[in-house]
């Protein structure tokens, strides 16, 4: 059998998890003993989709057995997608669950399938971190990811399911990148209301994007800097270097571990083909809060009772 050849197109190469995608991609494309070619959007559907077109309208020749890609917007691209399994080219979606799925897998054998964290559980999580780390209630500073993304759609959902009554939410915008949130919260320090809200936690729906709003937060030079600094900053994705190493540093009270599925897609594409069976027409990977939701509960507990102790003394 040939050696196969897949590749990778992911949203971009800035944010901790895409880069986890990349890393897990490549050994897993060693170990599997196929050829893997990673390509980057830097956060941008057209360019995306022109990336892609390029792999399939070559000759026939070059194509690649399969595309695995991450969504750079709000679509998983109906026609591109068509347009591989018509050339023979094997497509795989991560992280988003287009309806079209079914469709092309009726036309063939050509591994068609998407693998995704189950992002409305994600957002379940983060909902109940709120709750454990806000028992009395209160305001969140919630960093959301773009409008155009399924992924902050459900995450969103899925907070707003779980989370507290008393606890309100004001949203900023940012585009899964430490940097962007960092505009994006620097930007809100500078308004009147940002002044008039006291805000008593910071989730972002990843931890580029609450270590982008610290930054922020570190480099207000009067006034409040050292109150907003001390309320939590949360995040998501929770991987070993980033999220979970700030976590344990301090800079993080929490965050969401959702693996890196980049890996998980190669070898169920290479069974497939082997086999010559279709996967699963749609894989959810399971969410882990970090710390535990009971452990991150008594955290706050003891924390509220040592300031009470303080304050009686």
């Amino acid at each position: 059998m040939k050696k196969l050849n897949f590749v990778l197109a992911l949203t971009n190469d800035d944010n901790d998890y895409q880069q986890a995608q990349a890393a897990a991609a490549e050994k897993a494309a060693r170990r599997l003993g196929v050829d893997l070619k990673i390509v980057h959007a830097n956060n941008d559907a057209v360019a995306q989709s022109q990336q892609l077109l390029e792999f399939i309208q070559g000759s026939a020749a070059s194509h690649p057995d399969a595309i695995v890609f991450e969504p750079a917007g709000a679509t998983a691209f109906t026609q591109v997608a068509r347009a591989a399994v018509s050339a023979g080219i094997g497509w795989v979606v991560l992280n988003h669950e287009p309806d079209y799925l079914r469709q092309l897998r009726a036309s063939g054998s050509i591994p068609v399938f998407s693998i995704s964290s189950n992002h409305v559980d994600v957002g379940k999580i983060q909902g109940q971190q709120i709750a454990a780390l806000l028992p009395q209630g209160g305001t969140v500073l919630f960093i959301e990811g773009p409008a155009n993304s399924s992924a902050a759609k459900e995450r969103t959902s899925g907070m707003n399911m779980t989370k507290p009554a008393n606890v309100q939410v004001k949203t900023l915008r940012a585009n899964w990148t430490e940097e962007s949130a960092y505009k994006a919260v620097s930007s809100w320090l500078r308004l009147r209301t940002s002044q008039e809200t006291r805000v008593n936690l910071v989730a972002a729906q990843d931890d580029s994007m609450a270590a982008g709003a610290r930054k922020a937060f570190a480099e207000i030079t009067e006034g409040d800097r050292q109150r907003w600094l001390d309320i939590p900053f949360i995040g998501c994705d929770g991987l070993p270097k980033t999220g979970q190493s700030w976590v344990r540093s301090g800079l993080l009270a929490a965050t969401i571990y959702t693996r890196p599925n980049a890996d998980l897609a190669l070898e169920m594409l290479l069974a497939a083909i082997q086999n010559g069976k279709q996967p699963a027409e749609r894989t959810l990977t399971a969410p882990e809060s970090i710390p535990s939701l009971a452990e991150l509960a008594s955290r706050t507990a003891r924390a509220q009772a040592a300031k009470s102790r303080s304050a009686h003394a």
